[in-house]
């Protein structure tokens, strides 16, 4: 090989090292770039991770601040709620799941006067073993095992039951115990010693209160039965000398002691049914009633003091509705007699108007029924309205003075009203007049003759005379509604001046100026009018008694119920015009007569005695009388009433103990002879006693004429003569 060749060779050697050199050191210088990169990532991380963890050590530096806060504050509470409970009066205790004390507060460790074995730690029954062992509970005559096994098993329970324990001292602890849902207990011990005494002295001022009502209801009874007594008495010989021979002053001296006495009793009634009342003592009692008879009732026993006044009652009764309800006649009667008494009383001119309406219950057998009294009397001002129904209350001012009253009847007459389920009002203007009213709901009842009687056929036109302008509105709406024409005026003269040939009858009032009611029936009659004409008057005894009563085809009660004048009315076609019915009264024709009736009296009081046979005195009878319970029994058996009349307050012997012996005595013999008390106590309850006791029947003195003349006739038995046929009974 040439050098040239060599030479050539060694450089193109030279050159490809160089390149190779080169290659090499761009790929040195490649590496070390990557490797610089590599370095500052890997740099740039571990400042990073530098920083994040100098964020950790600062978060666990703040954390571990916070903690130590969180558990300053903790211990902070802790401390504040243990010197709370520490504070409080009452004891507080924690138990764990073990039933073993975790903590008490001193309250709670003073029960037990300072007995250092309990502490935290202490189980629950080794507490109670001490608490028996050294007295601290007294557990009365309970034995130790026997309270602490009571006392643990309450414990056990999931939700033990509040009992309360008496410490020595004589304080009581109440024992509040609630479990936790891991077993643990919180126990409360509350002092409970002042509500003790203070429900004793509770039970004690109720006791004492109920001592103190029992003694006034038995004042009251007393005090009624004391009063009635001598005011039997009097009441009884005030009437028995109304019926004697007297001139007009020794008359009124009469009336005004028996309307006085009378007063008296009202007032006693009055103070007897609101204590009774008030003391929730009321009973109402349910029986089937006519409701249209009682209202014409006390229209009648009202009617004379009306009369004496100028005053006019009228009654509006729904022809429309029943007239038989269920309910209590008696208490309805009291209200009634208060709402309609105080009308007339405060009524000095004018009228009084009983309006009755009814509404039947959908879907019931009970009947709204709304009564009003309206009367055109001195009103109640607007101020005084609402304050009428309360207790002692009366319409104030120089009106009021002349009026006496208790200022009761109204306020019995609400609660009682309300004692029945209903409501009562009232609405008045001052100077004309007030209407009061109140609603019931009462259920249907059959009661006899409630019904009213057709008209007959042959009524089909009726002239009604009558000088007050309500009554004739009431007649008229009454007739239209049979449907039967009217024609209405004011006065005598003019219904002689338009009399027609087509009126069936004619139905006038008793008293009107110029010419009352009988005058015209007679010039009716002079004039060849033959309709028939029936009288309305309020004083029957008056009417019957004038010489023209031969021209009246009959005379009829004013207020007339709606069922005896349309009674009257069916019965028109059976009578003769021109021949007037006269009731009279026919005398027994039997050969034999029967013998007198026999009645037995017991009554311990001289003057009650004398009273009792001086009401009777018009009767045909055998009147045998005891002194007290021991006669009584002697004379019924030598005597053999048939009726007896036994007081119930007697010495030796009181009525109801000789009523049993009475009985006694039948239940062999086999009769069964009557037997009314009359007795001067008047307390509710006293009934039921009494004829709980044997008797029959029921009066409460003063007594009453009439009530025992009724029970007279009602027991007459058959083989004795009727007494009302010797005499008529005034």
């Amino acid at each position: 090989m040439s050098l040239a060749n060599k030479l050539a060779e060694e450089r193109r050697a030279r050159l490809a090292a160089e390149r190779l050199l080169e290659q090499k050191q761009a790929e040195l210088q490649a590496a070390n770039r990557k490797l610089g990169k590599h370095a500052k990532a890997l740099s740039d991380e571990i400042v990073e991770t530098r920083a994040e963890v100098q964020n950790v050590r600062d978060e666990n530096a703040r954390v571990r601040s916070d903690l130590t806060l969180a558990h300053q504050k903790v211990e902070i509470a802790e401390r504040r709620l243990w010197h709370s409970i520490q504070t409080i009066q009452d004891g507080f205790a924690f138990f764990d799941g073990e039933s073993r004390m975790i903590a008490a507060n001193q309250a709670w460790l003073a029960v037990f006067d300072g007995l250092e074995e309990v502490k935290p730690g202490i189980s629950y029954i080794e507490i109670l073993q001490f608490v028996t062992e050294e007295g601290i509970v007294d557990i009365g005559d309970a034995r130790p095992i026997e309270w602490r096994e009571r006392m643990l098993d309450r414990w056990q329970t999931a939700s033990p039951e509040p009992a309360i324990i008496q410490l020595w001292s004589g304080q009581y602890i109440k024992l509040i115990d609630q479990r936790g849902a891991g077993g643990d207990v919180v126990s409360l011990a509350l002092n409970i010693t002042d509500t003790i005494k203070y429900e004793q002295q509770l039970k004690d001022a109720r006791h004492k209160a109920e001592a103190a009502n029992r003694a006034k209801s038995s004042f009251l009874a007393n005090m009624s039965h004391e009063i009635r007594t001598p005011m039997n008495g009097v009441v009884g010989m005030a009437e028995l000398l109304s019926d004697t021979t007297l001139d007009d002053e020794q008359m009124l001296y009469a009336n005004t002691i028996k309307n006085s006495a009378e007063a008296l009793l009202v007032i006693i009634n009055d103070v007897l049914d609101y204590s009774k009342i008030e003391a929730e003592k009321l009973i109402l009692r349910e029986e089937a009633f006519d409701l249209e008879r009682c209202i014409h009732e006390l229209v009648m026993l009202l009617q004379a003091n009306a009369r004496d006044k100028g005053i006019d009652l009228l009654v509006d009764y729904d022809l429309f509705l029943p007239t038989g309800f269920m309910g209590d006649p008696g208490r309805i009667r009291q209200v009634m007699t208060n709402l309609l008494g105080n009308a007339v009383k405060f009524t000095e001119s004018g009228h009084v108007l009983v309006r009755v309406v009814g509404i039947p219950g959908k879907g019931s057998d009970k009947t709204q029924i709304n009564v009003t009294i309206q009367d055109t009397g001195i009103g109640i001002p607007h101020s005084k309205i609402g304050h009428i129904f309360g207790e002692f209350n009366q319409v104030e001012g120089e009106t009021n003075r002349k009026f006496e009253g208790t200022g009761l009847g109204l306020a019995i007459s609400q609660k009682l009203i309300s004692l029945m389920g209903g409501n009562i009002w009232v609405e008045s203007i001052e100077g004309e007049g007030s209407t009061f009213g109140f609603s019931l709901k009462l259920p249907r009842a059959d009661t006899s003759n409630t019904e009213v009687v057709g008209v007959s056929e042959h009524i089909r036109k009726v002239f009604i005379v009558e000088s007050h302008a309500l009554t004739r509105s009431i007649l008229e709406r009454q007739f239209g509604t049979l449907g039967v024409e009217t024609i209405c005026c004011e006065s005598a003269e003019i219904a002689v001046e338009n009399m027609s040939s087509d009126v069936d009858l004619v139905l006038t009032d008793h008293v009107m100026l110029h010419m009352d009611g009988i005058e015209l029936a007679e010039a009716l009659h002079s004039l060849g009018h033959e309709v028939p004409v029936i009288l309305q008057t309020s004083n029957t005894r008056s009417a019957e008694q004038d010489p023209g009563r031969e021209h009246l085809h009959a005379i009829l009660q004013k207020p007339v119920p709606r069922a005896e004048l349309f009674s009257a009315l069916a019965a028109l076609p059976a009578r003769s015009p021109d021949m007037p019915e006269v009731d009279t009264v026919v005398e027994s024709s039997d050969e034999t007569e029967p013998r007198q009736m026999r009645v037995l009296a017991a009554e311990d009081n001289k003057t009650n005695r004398l009273v009792f046979t001086k009401m009777l005195k018009d009767l045909d009878l055998d009147v045998q009388l005891a002194e007290n319970g021991v006669e009584a029994v002697d004379l019924y058996q030598s005597f053999a009433p048939d009726l007896v009349f036994m007081d119930i307050s007697m010495p030796e012997m009181d009525g109801k103990e000789a009523t049993q012996r009475i009985r006694d005595i039948e239940m062999e013999t086999g009769r069964h002879v009557p037997i009314v008390a009359m007795t001067a106590h008047a307390m509710d309850g006293d009934s039921d006693d009494i004829l709980e006791a044997g008797l029959d029947h029921y009066l409460t003195k003063p007594l009453n004429k009439l009530d025992l003349i009724d029970h007279v006739l009602e027991a007459c038995p058959d083989e004795a003569r009727k007494p009302e046929l010797v005499q008529s009974v005034a």
